[in-house]
């Protein structure tokens, strides 16, 4: 039987190649966007997620592609996917980025729930533990940075991104939804492994403020799926990264260079991630498709 996603921000970087990736597996899915997809599979209901009211009507529509379908009548939703956000600082004012990236999530989180929606997926970040946006270089309290970390930014985005995840579990308490917050890496597509790698290779310490991590976006996909397949968790936070940092240096070497002071918990592979991956492995069956090395010499 198919299954039925709403997913708001599929239009974005990381987003259309997610919802390209569902498609690929079967699913039927609707964008809600401030701009349209290009993809023919997909069609995008144009919806601001800070209208509490155009999200209630987004997420109770119609799903199919064309207006003279057989029928326009709704169907049940099986899950909601939101991405929908302002993606970082520095490209609205901050007290804009959070208004958005919280009134936005409440929003969706609240008419998911209250149409009786009963599994949702929200784009959280890595930017969570405090380190990637900071004013200064900030050594973080210990690697590799896990879900149990005390997350404790200073930025307007990454404080959102909190405020996001508290909204998610007190929902998740109130209605027993299964809400899962995908704490998502630095998001690579096809095209970053041929511009990109060979400019962070020349100057290693340039990912230091995201500790090196990414997420191809097609595995991101392959999260996406299997949190909306995984049931009856409840309230989860999973970091969202490939299993190697994006430095062709090993592991070790990245830290004794750029954090010398940060103490490491447990033994970590030549190249592992600083940013955990084993909750995803765990818990969810996560297994990498698209490692860097697949596509770049390193």
């Amino acid at each position: 039987m198919t299954k039925r996603i709403m997913f708001t921000g599929g239009s974005g970087k990381a987003g259309r190649h997610v919802v390209q990736y569902l498609v690929d597996h079967g699913y039927e899915v609707l964008n809600i966007d401030t701009r349209p997809l290009d993809n023919p599979k997909v069609r995008t209901l144009i919806a601001d997620i800070t209208d509490s009211g155009q999200v209630f009507n987004a997420l109770s529509s119609y799903m199919g592609t064309h207006e003279f379908d057989a029928s326009l009548r709704p169907q049940p939703v099986d899950a909601v996917v939101h991405f929908a956000a302002i993606p970082r600082i520095m490209i609205v004012p901050d007290n804009e980025v959070f208004r958005i990236n919280a009134m936005g999530t409440y929003n969706v989180i609240e008419a998911a729930t209250k149409l009786g929606i009963r599994k949702i997926v929200i784009a959280s970040s890595e930017t969570t533990y405090g380190v990637v946006f900071a004013n200064e270089h900030r050594d973080p309290d210990y690697f590799p940075l896990d879900e149990d970390y005390d997350v404790n930014p200073m930025d307007s985005y990454a404080l959102s991104k909190i405020v996001n995840e508290k909204t998610a579990r007190a929902f998740s308490l109130r209605d027993g939804a299964d809400i899962y917050a995908l704490r998502i890496g630095n998001v690579l597509i096809p095209e970053d492994y041929t511009e990109n790698f060979p400019k962070w290779f020349a100057d290693p310490g340039f990912r230091k403020r995201i500790a090196w991590s990414y997420i191809d976006a097609r595995d991101l996909g392959q999260i996406v799926r299997l949190a909306v397949e995984k049931d009856g968790l409840g309230f989860q936070v999973f970091n969202a990264v490939n299993d190697d940092t994006s430095s062709n240096l090993p592991t070790a070497e990245l830290l004794k260079r750029f954090y010398p002071n940060v103490p490491v918990k447990g033994e970590l592979g030549e190249f592992e991630s600083l940013l955990s991956n084993r909750k995803i492995r765990e818990v969810l069956g996560f297994r990498e498709e698209h490692p860097w090395r697949n596509y770049v010499k390193g």
